[in-house]
């Protein structure tokens, strides 16, 4: 691609108090050659800003208006929809970052190298003003923890400067309203595998008394936000989402299978005629398979010792209820694969279970194990 300076660049500039420096800021911007369209978004500004903002008079610049203060994340979002520009970079509204560095930063961009950069105030070469200790072990701080979630080797993950191909920032679902943002956005791209750059900036970093906002409250908010955006915490949502709608499933299937049982206890000469058939092959100790509410369970257990087995937590507190106190029925949460290993069993019966058995020929196997030699397997299946 080629090295000579084009417009190619939606500056996007949150904005909410800066009497002092907007203009001073937009002017600087709309010098660079590579800067096609500015948005500002003016995020509830009460001390005149609004006003240096309407007199504004480039073509190239295009002012929001957020109605009440919602914080940098939401005015970034609101302008980051409306950029139209090939790339995208964030500029603060205060004068700590210089416009004529975007060359630097976009160039890994226009050589195809890179889908993100950031503009690295720690990165050396470059002057930067001396200020709050604090402030940039704060910073360090919550880089090397957003790294270690993210598996970069970022420097600078707070850093204004973050430039984009348009595509990749319109793509992300941001829902940070404040400072938030910043570990927000780099945790969703890292997650997107996008090719990240990071390239060393100047920066003239301001007081309090000159204007700065942030505070400890937003480095609180931005741990939270590492914590709950990184890739980590995604995929474990994700695995307890999917654990959540298996157990919806299985909870329906089980409810499902409540009403049939129901419906089956009253019909008893079906019970009894099922009953007739196994009765000759039984013997002394019998297992049965997914008992349900027991009914069967109450034929069986005439004058032998009756192994009681069901995957429903449900069904087993019913089996326990009608037959806890019985000295010849033992009750067990399990299922057809989950059986005792000893053979001590004369008999299994399986009743309108096994086709409900994913893997069928493995309870079969383990039926076949829990049985005396001579043991009988009885299976009814519709």
């Amino acid at each position: 691609m080629s090295d000579v300076a084009r417009p190619c660049l939606t500056v996007v500039i949150p904005c909410f108090n800066e009497r002092a420096t907007v203009a001073e800021v937009v002017a600087k911007v709309l010098e660079s050659p590579y800067v096609a369209e500015v948005v500002i978004v003016d995020d509830g500004s009460t001390d005149g800003t609004r006003e240096i903002l309407a007199g504004l008079s480039d073509p190239r610049i295009r002012v929001f208006e957020q109605p009440i203060n919602l914080g940098k994340g939401a005015a970034l979002r609101r302008g980051f929809r409306a950029a139209t520009a090939e790339f995208v970079i964030v500029q603060d509204a205060d004068l700590e970052y210089d416009p004529a560095e975007y060359a630097t930063v976009l160039e890994p961009l226009l050589h195809g190298r890179a889908d993100v950069v950031y503009g690295s105030r720690f990165l050396g070469g470059h002057a930067h003003r001396v200020l709050y200790y604090w402030h940039s072990v704060g910073n360090k701080v919550l880089t090397t923890a957003s790294n270690m979630f993210t598996n970069l080797n970022l420097t600078d993950m707070e850093t204004c400067y973050k430039a984009f191909r348009r595509e990749v920032i319109q793509s992300i679902d941001l829902q940070e309203d404040r400072f938030g943002v910043e570990p927000e956005v780099t945790a969703k791209i890292a997650r997107g595998d996008w090719r990240i750059y990071e390239v060393g900036i100047s920066y003239d970093g301001r007081t309090y008394e000159e204007g700065k906002k942030i505070g400890w409250r937003d480095g609180v908010r931005a741990v939270y936000s590492i914590l709950k955006y990184s890739p980590l915490a995604v995929r474990a949502e994700r695995r307890v989402v999917a654990r959540e709608a298996e157990l919806v499933e299985f909870h329906e299937a089980d409810k499902e299978l409540a009403e049939t049982l129901d419906s089956l206890e009253g019909a008893p000469n079906y019970a009894d005629w099922i009953y007739s058939m196994c009765a000759p092959y039984l013997g002394e100790e019998v297992l049965e398979v997914g008992a349900g509410h027991g009914d069967f369970t109450g034929r069986l257990a005439e004058g032998r010792f009756v192994t009681a087995t069901d995957l429903s937590k449900r069904c087993v507190e019913r089996l326990e209820a009608r037959y806890g106190a019985m000295g010849n029925v033992e009750i067990r949460h399990a299922d057809g694969a989950d059986l005792p290993d000893e053979a001590r069993f004369d008999s299994a019966v399986v009743i309108n279970v096994l086709e409900h058995i994913e893997d069928d020929e493995a309870a079969l196997r383990g039926l076949r194990n829990a049985l005396r030699p001579g043991g009988h397997v009885l299976v009814f299946a519709p």
